[in-house]
């Protein structure tokens, strides 16, 4: 059963998300989410236990306590929701170009000189 943490302290990392929650059970997986640009933490993560037992323990040992200086939240993760199209392009990044854009007359291959 997978486990959604949250208000993770930055500093945090997959090792020692998987070393917290190794001291209740054993973890199938830890993962603290990244940003990909940066590859610094987004302040949140995932743990999968190898039991629901176990992860109901995680939970209610582990919810609100301080970690690194920061008090974390601990609960079952839910399904991602789809996410809602807001009408930019479809997704694919439209609406591009209008006035300012490149122009296909003059440059190389003009006549007259």
């Amino acid at each position: 059963m997978s486990k959604k943490l949250s208000n993770l302290a930055f500093a945090m990392s997959d090792s020692t998300l998987e070393e917290l929650f190794g001291s209740i059970g054993q973890v199938v997986s830890a993962k603290v989410i990244t940003d990909r640009d940066t590859g610094r933490s987004k302040g949140f993560g995932f743990v999968e236990m190898s039991t629901d037992q176990e992860a109901v323990e995680a939970i209610e040992k582990l919810n609100g306590t301080e970690v690194l200086g920061r008090a974390i939240g601990v609960s079952e993760a839910r399904p991602q929701q789809p996410r809602e199209n807001r009408g930019f392009g479809g997704g694919n990044g439209g609406g591009r170009g209008g006035p300012g854009g490149r122009s296909s007359s003059g440059g190389f291959g003009r006549s007259g000189y």
